[in-house]
């Protein structure tokens, strides 16, 4: 069974889903293992770490801090998407009883769902790793501007400022209406 929350999805093995409000899965920042293979030294190094605006904008510490946090978040979401896939597989049973089937179905569904949202995110942050990679990262796509780290840093996937997603957002609302 399935529980949804304000903070994401909850199954009933205590897996969680994407987070609603930030799609940070409510991980922490730097996990066992950084992007450039030093495993928990690279990461004991970042740990304590947090971008200021004090420091030139996307330096090579800043690449490096959201870099080790794309890629642990992707590796999250594999993870939970393996466990997923096993639950669904242990879960393959037929039900007697009608509701109990039904039930059943409902879940399977709403995992299957929310799976799909987490394989669509992880493309979004292979983006991000090639925007790391090419230098673009951090800059919004439509006014070329740095995006503010407040916001990358609650979502690292941002291609958009604050204020460009907020016009995007504005006329796509504008046209939807018409």
């Amino acid at each position: 069974m399935l529980l949804l929350g304000g903070v994401g999805m909850k199954n009933k093995n205590g897996l969680r889903g994407v987070n609603a409000s930030n799609g940070l899965n409510g991980h922490a920042v730097n996990g066992s293992l950084g992007a450039n293979g030093n495993g928990l030294a690279a990461a004991n190094k970042n740990k304590n770490y947090r971008p200021t605006e004090k420091e030139p904008f996307m330096n090579e510490r800043q690449r490096e801090y959201f870099r080790d946090k794309l890629m642990n978040w992707r590796e999250d979401i594999l993870k939970e998407a393996k466990e997923t896939l096993q639950h669904l597989q242990d879960e393959n049973q037929n039900h007697p009883d009608l509701a109990d089937r039904a039930s059943s179905e409902t879940d399977r569904a709403i995992e299957l769902r929310a799976r799909d949202r987490q394989r669509k995110l992880i493309s979004k942050i292979d983006a991000a790793l090639s925007r790391l990679e090419d230098g673009t990262y951090g800059y919004c796509e439509e006014t070329g501007e740095p995006i503010a780290l407040k916001r990358l840093e609650a979502r690292p996937i941002a291609t958009m400022s604050v204020e460009a997603q907020e016009r995007h957002e504005r006329r796509e609302r504008v046209y939807r209406d018409d």
